[in-house]
């Protein structure tokens, strides 16, 4: 899907070992593995992401390499990659032995093993008990040998190690190519209306809140409150921050703040029926923190997305 260099070995998967033991016995087809993990897609609620599995590395067939589009480049570096089901993280590393670089291994419930490499960074190490939906890293281009567009690696392994085919939200990826968006939503829904980074009753969108020209570059949930996201202004090089909540009902007590590195933070506090902020900064090849809350639930990012 991507054009990258040295495009043969950029996505090679045997060099990888497992770092598990599970008798293959246990296991009787691939299909019978993964029928006990309902996978999302390794993307917050609501984004829209290709698919492909064309990559002449892809020795398996079924391993995904994920952008925004098909032709936009190095345009998804730095945006969110969570976790496509619960389960343990067993392998969190930067590897030179392969073409994987940041690479991040996560175990689930019945032995079967999502796999997430070439990221930008990794939030989540080795040990670390993980909920779906939740942030484990940021989508990159890393390797040790090879040069590539940024994209995600994304594997479903069964426990013996055997790469199948990938199923999110219960329905088979549809190779070699396919678009799609993500129910990664926490409860598994996805949201009312196409572009919605809150739920339920909320009418309101990230991109219409911050305004024309505003793209959604990174989201994070508030538990089953809502979601606070950050979106990205390529014209004017400006930040902008929203927390909206999955509920109309009422009001709650929220907030949404972006600070820029260097400069003061900006921050939007209140009780709201829908959303808190806009909150917008320029930030041109500058570090941002960003974040906010509903209720007692609340996200704080690292300085992050520097470019």
């Amino acid at each position: 899907m991507r054009k990258k260099i040295l495009i043969a070995s950029a996505c090679a998967t045997a060099a990888l070992p497992l770092l598990w033991t599970t008798p293959a016995s246990a296991v009787s087809t691939a299909s019978a593995a993964a029928a006990g993990v309902t996978y999302q897609l390794p993307f917050p609620c609501g984004e829209k992401w290709v698919g492909s599995s064309k990559s002449s590395a892809h020795t398996a067939g079924y391993e995904i390499d994920f952008n925004g589009s098909a032709t936009d480049g190095d345009a998804d570096l730095g945006r969110t990659v969570v976790a496509a089901a619960a389960g343990k993280v067993v392998m969190s590393e930067y590897r030179t032995a392969d073409g994987f670089g940041n690479v991040i291994k996560i175990q689930h419930s019945d032995g079967t093993v999502t796999l997430y490499a070439h990221l930008n960074s990794r939030s989540v190490a080795k040990g670390a008990s993980v909920k779906q939906g939740q942030k484990i890293g940021t989508l990159g281009k890393s390797s040790a040998k090879y040069k590539m567009a940024a994209h995600l690696h994304f594997e479903v392994r069964t426990s013996a190690g055997k790469i199948v085919p990938a199923t999110f939200n219960g329905s088979r990826f549809g190779y070699p190519n396919a678009t799609v968006t993500s129910k990664n939503c926490g409860g598994g829904s996805a949201p009312t209306t196409g572009n919605k980074t809150g739920g339920g009753g909320n009418p309101y969108t990230a991109p219409q809140v911050c305004g024309s020209g505003f793209k959604q570059i990174d989201s994070a949930s508030l538990g089953s409150q809502g979601r606070v996201a950050l979106l990205y202004n390529a014209s004017n090089g400006q930040n902008c921050v929203v927390a909206l909540r999955n509920s109309s009902s009422g009001k709650a007590s929220m907030t949404a703040y972006l600070e820029v590195k260097g400069s003061k933070r900006v921050i939007d506090r209140g009780s709201f029926q829908y959303y808190a902020g806009p909150v917008r900064a320029k930030a041109l090849r500058t570090c941002v923190k960003w974040g906010g809350s509903i209720g007692s639930a609340k996200y704080d990012s690292p300085f992050e997305h520097c470019s």
